[in-house]
């Protein structure tokens, strides 16, 4: 990944593009609606990371006990068994969107069960709302919150460094945390529950990343970014001594209280004319290491240093791995190995080209050797091999010249930990994943370790739209960052993201309601076109051509039978081609910028919105006529559809607080609106299967009714409503995109900001799901152990039909032997009564054709043995076991 396309996110975010900077919203008065409430399964379509991930902790009492915080996209635990990690945020509801941004996380070494979490996205008018720190005493299942006076930044500059806040080791109950802004230090004694100011702490910080920046996002003073504590000078029950504080100040970077805080003062002859992004104590030797660059990250960062200062005597030493002269990058991660003192390691964070650099120490710092280096350049030896065969789009489709290889050892590699019960194990993290390694002593025996994605779980991307066609894969996304993907299969990582081109963000995807092989996508690129077209479903692209001053994606309609497009860019007027957009005509009646799409019937129909107008095009675009339509929203925060299979009918959900806000419903092509009378407020809509009986497809948004934030189903013509969501999983803003399944009845695909896709499931049986199939023919069965360790297992069951005629939905049942256990399983969905196991198709994957197959995977749990099940039966029909 190269620097500007990081960078080019970044210019994304502050327009309010990428990260989503969702509206402010007000009050609002509820309105007397009975709503009802269904029992949902909710799972993330599979990508595995995608977003930056700025922190690691490792809990100092708790083998196996570690977190992780994303920018804007919440906290995460590992799990030990599955090697996966498990969502703490995804409570945040809508009005409190910004607590989805994790400054730092902090875990209680004397009481593991304790864990905090500092939560706000921006310190500027982006985030209306202030800043809390979280405190769970059951590692994050549910949590408690403290309001702060004040913003936190968990997607501000300088979010790399720390961590802000940390707990007292041998007092737990009382907590430190680094404020930005100028709000200083503040300190807590009552485990969290409180906050105060420390009021003699000197100094609040004074670094700026660019003071120009009128927006406030780059002007804000980064504040204080670290707190290490030095546990021996303290004994359980008291509190810690001496305490160490990182300041944002190139010339007074650090602070140190040797009396509990009490009072605070300037470590004597400190480095000066860098940042300290990191603190890190070994108490074993007495060392503060400090990892130094003369920018606040994350992207930045063109020179830097390491010491090593001696907590005894005042020692300070410059122990930097290379001469200052040599570095173009500066200094970040930084860990210290508690098994083996005297063993640290650290990144060149900002080492965008060729990659990033990990540098490792076996005697604190007086010799260092590198992760990779070159041999005769642009030849280079790595001391590592990648295997990304778990997260394949790592390596971006890429074929780089050296010294540059894919997969990259990574970039804004700011967190880095050894695991402190086992010096095999490292993980750090990329602007694009986790990755890690169990075998890092190889590096110091001369043996190359290998770098593995350790990321499964933790969905980091920002949705910008989805769509689920009526035929081919079930669902394509546009993201942020990493362009987006099309999933054959929600359980599992796709291969690749959208490419040729790869689209640094997407903003917009469509497809031909009645021809859906053919899709379009737009979006935001370096250099190069912003439009590309497809004609297998989204498996293959081909780049189009862009008008003259196109700058960015906007919005794109694709007809109804994929004859011609419309296009709203970023930089030009909304413009119009026939086929695939080798030149374009600039659509007239209607402004730049204004929301495009198509009638789903006919072809020669589009629309688009802008500033409380409607619009209609019916001659494929090239005009437009503004309807009388009246009573919208006034602001451009509106997104619509048109029902597939009804011409003209068309659904429209958006407004913002201070006025016109709600759903509203046209029969006649936008020609009039009708209001819903009990939609307080809705934001985006989207069309999924009919339910059993019904005439009218089922609709779903994201939405106020009933005076609830949710998600919410209609299968009655938004005459009622049910809420799907529910109060453990509301994911902060959803306000993007939604959609339902055009083939599974109550399935509904959500976009996050910074959670991913989540797609629901229904537990409403009723609802139009078919009755349990009854496939006859004969059938054979590979049952697979994949994996398997102390506790558990995973396997995966390979069904083929062997018979001469295809199957409309299966069911498969059979025993475990030894008391076996499933804990999670996919692409099939199942019961399990004692021993007794049934697993049943998806909506998606219940046509099997004579001689085809379909596989479906499991986790489970065992004890004793673990043996595979002797039979197994197609409904009543017995299959053979291969």
């Amino acid at each position: 990944m190269r620097r500007t396309r990081i960078l080019t996110a970044v210019l994304a975010l502050a327009a309010g593009l990428l990260a989503g900077t969702p509206p402010a919203l007000a009050a609002d008065t509820a309105q007397d609606v009975s709503i009802t409430a269904d029992t949902y399964t909710w799972k993330n379509a599979r990508v595995d990371g995608g977003g930056f991930v700025p922190g690691i902790v490792f809990n100092r009492k708790e083998r196996n006990l570690a977190y992780a915080r994303t920018d804007i996209g919440g906290a995460y635990r590992w799990q030990q068994s599955s090697k996966t990690w498990t969502p703490l945020l995804d409570s945040v509801g809508w009005d409190d969107w910004g607590h989805t941004g994790v400054v730092s996380l902090a875990s209680d070494s004397v009481d593991p069960d304790r864990v905090y979490a500092a939560v706000g996205t921006y310190t500027n008018s982006w985030d209306p709302g202030n800043g809390a720190v979280l405190r769970s005493a059951d590692r994050g299942a549910s949590w408690q919150k403290a309001d702060l006076p004040f913003k936190l930044g968990g997607n501000m500059p300088g979010r790399g460094m720390g961590e802000r806040l940390a707990v007292d080791p041998n007092r737990n109950s009382v907590l430190y945390l680094g404020a930005p802004s100028g709000k200083g230090l503040w300190r807590s004694t009552d485990s969290g529950a409180s906050w105060s100011q420390v009021a003699n702490f000197p100094n609040v910080g004074n670094y700026v990343q660019d003071p120009s920046d009128t927006s406030g996002y780059a002007s804000d003073n980064q504040g204080i970014v670290w707190v290490t504590f030095d546990e021996s000078t303290g004994t359980a029950g008291s509190a810690t001594r001496t305490v160490y504080v990182g300041v944002a100040d190139k010339d007074n970077a650090v602070y140190r209280s040797t009396d509990a805080g009490a009072t605070w003062s300037r470590v004597a002859g400190q480095p000066t004319g860098y940042l300290a992004h990191k603190g890190v104590l070994d108490a074993a030797n007495g060392y503060l290491y400090l990892a130094y660059s003369d920018k606040g990250g994350p992207y930045d960062g063109g020179k830097g240093r390491l010491w090593r200062y001696t907590t005894a005597t005042g020692t300070w030493a410059d122990i930097s791995p290379v001469a200052e002269a040599d570095t173009y990058y500066g200094f970040s991660g930084l860990t210290v190995d508690r098994q083996r003192p005297g063993t640290v390691m650290a990144t060149a964070y900002s080492s965008w080209w060729p990659d990033t650099q990990i540098f490792r120490s076996t005697d604190s710092g007086g010799t260092w050797t590198k992760a990779w280096d070159y041999t005769s350049y642009p030849d280079r030896a790595n001391r590592y091999t990648m295997d990304v065969s778990s997260s394949p789009w790592l390596t971006w489709g890429a074929n780089p010249s050296p010294p540059e290889q894919t997969p990259k050892l990574g970039w804004m590699t700011e967190a880095l930990e050894i695991d402190p019960f086992d010096s095999n194990r490292m993980m750090y993290g990329t602007g694009a994943t986790v990755y890690g390694t169990e075998d890092l002593t190889k590096w110091d025996s001369g043996g190359r370790f290998t770098v593995r994605p350790m990321v499964q779980g933790l969905e980091e991307t920002a949705v910008n739209d989805l769509a689920s066609p009526p035929s081919g894969a079930p669902l394509l996304s546009a993201l942020g960052d990493v362009g987006g993907f099309r999933h054959t299969d929600l359980a599992k990582v796709p291969s690749m993201m959208f490419t040729q081109p790869n689209f640094t963000t997407t903003t917009s995807l469509d497809f031909a309601e009645t021809n859906p092989n053919t899709f379009v996508r737009v979006g935001d690129l370096d250099s190069g076109p912003h439009i590309a077209f497809s004609t297998d479903n989204g498996a293959n692209w081909f780049a189009g051509t862009d008008p003259s001053g196109v700058s960015g994606g906007g919005t794109v309609a694709a007809a109804a039978d994929g004859s011609r497009f419309v296009w709203s860019p970023a930089g030009a007027g909304v413009q119009y081609t026939t086929g695939f957009g080798t030149s374009w005509q600039a659509s007239s009646g209607i402004p730049a910028g204004a929301v495009v799409e198509s009638d789903r019937v006919d072809p020669k129909v589009f629309y688009g919105f802008k500033a409380g107008k409607f619009y209609v095009s019916s001659d494929g675009g090239a005009s437009f006529t503004a309807s009388s339509a009246s009573g919208l929203p006034s602001g451009d925060s509106v997104r619509f559809k048109a029902l597939p299979g009804t011409k003209g009918d068309v659904w429209l959900a958006g407004g913002a607080s201070d006025g016109a806000y709600g759903l509203w419903h046209s029969t006649d092509a936008g020609t009039t609106f009708t209001k819903l009378s009990g939609v307080e407020q809705a934001d985006t809509i989207g069309f999924g299967k009919a339910a059993t009986g019904a005439s009218y497809q089922t609709l779903y948004t994201s939405a106020k009714i009933g005076g609830v934030r949710g998600i919410f189903r209609s299968t009655d013509k938004g005459a009622t409503w049910t809420r799907v969501n529910d109060d453990a999983h509301q994911w902060g803003w959803t306000g993007a995109a939604i959609t339902g399944d055009p083939r599974v009845y109550g399935r509904v695909y959500v976009s996050t900001n910074g959670r991913g896709v989540v797609y629901g499931d229904t537990s409403d049986a009723g609802g139009g799901s078919d009755p349990t199939p009854t496939p006859t023919g004969a059938c054979t069965v590979t049952y697979k152990v994949t994996n398997q360790w102390a506790d558990g297992f995973q396997a995966e069951v390979h069904l083929a039909n062997t018979g001469s005629s295809a199957w409309n939905g299966w069911s498969l049942g059979w025993s475990f032997a030894d008391g076996q256990r499933i804990n999670q399983l996919w692409n099939a969905e199942y019961t399990q009564s004692g021993s007794a196991v049934t697993a049943r198709n998806t909506g998606w994957n219940g046509g099997v054709a004579a001689g085809s197959s379909v596989s479906f995977g499991f986790t489970g749990s065992w004890s004793g043995t673990n043996a595979k099940p002797a039979a197994f039966k197609l409904g009543e029909t017995s299959c053979t076991v291969v």
